[in-house]
C-alpha cells in the first residue's frame, strides 16, 4: 500500500489554497491542502507498525511547527506546479530530515522545498497565465501546525488518514 506523511495547515490557510485548487488542481478532490513532509512510499502492513512507532518518537521530540507561507512560486520548468512557498525554518528542515533518516522507505524524489500546491498539471501557456496572475495576488500567512498525519492512498487515488501524531516535544 502507498503511504505518505503530511502536515495539514489551519482551516484558514486550507480555505485560501482551495480557492485556487478548485480551478487549477485536478487533485482537489483527492487530498486536502497539505505540506508534504515525506514523499509517498510503499509499505506492508508489518512495516507500517514500525513506521508508526518511528513517527511517534519523532513527534514526541518536536514542538509544533511555525510556518510562514510567504509567496506564490512555481516548480517550472521541472513541472508546471504552482504553490504557496513555506519558508524553510531550521526546525522544519530538521523535522523533515528526522523523518527521512528514521523512515527509510521510498526514495527521496526531490530536494525538500516546503510548500502547499495550489495548481498543477497545466500546459505551459496555462501555467504562464495563471502564475503571472497569482504572483500579483501573493500570499503572506503564518500558521502553527501541532500535528502531522500518516496517510494512505485508496484505490480511487484519494488519500485518507491512517494515523495522526501530535507534536509535543521541545525542539
Amino acid at each position: 500500500m502507498k503511504y505518505g506523511i503530511v502536515a495539514f495547515p489551519s482551516k484558514k490557510l486550507q480555505d485560501l489554497a482551495n480557492t485556487y485548487r478548485k480551478r487549477y488542481d485536478p487533485h482537489y478532490a483527492k487530498i486536502t491542502p497539505h505540506m508534504t513532509l515525506k514523499d509517498s512510499f510503499d509499505a506492508t502492513d508489518e512495516d507500517i507498525q514500525s513506521i508508526v512507532r518511528q513517527i511517534d518518537e519523532i513527534a514526541a521530540k518536536y514542538a509544533p511547527l511555525n510556518i510562514h507561507a510567504s509567496r506564490i512560486s512555481s516548480f517550472f520548468p521541472t513541472t508546471n506546479a504552482i504553490y504557496f512557498r513555506i519558508e524553510p525554518t531550521e526546525q522544519l528542515v530538521a523535522f523533515h530530515n528526522a523523518l527521512e533518516e528514521k523512515i527509510s522507505f521510498g526514495n527521496t524524489k526531490h530536494v525538500f522545498v516546503p510548500h502547499i500546491t495550489i495548481a498543477q498539471k497545466m500546459t505551459d501557456s496555462e501555467h504562464d497565465d495563471i502564475f503571472s496572475q497569482l504572483r500579483m495576488t501573493g500570499v503572506d500567512e503564518k500558521d502553527t501546525i501541532d500535528r502531522i498525519h500518516l496517510l494512505y492512498q485508496l484505490e480511487d487515488g484519494s488519500w485518507t488518514t491512517y494515523e495522526t501524531f501530535r507534536l509535543t516535544g521541545a525542539e
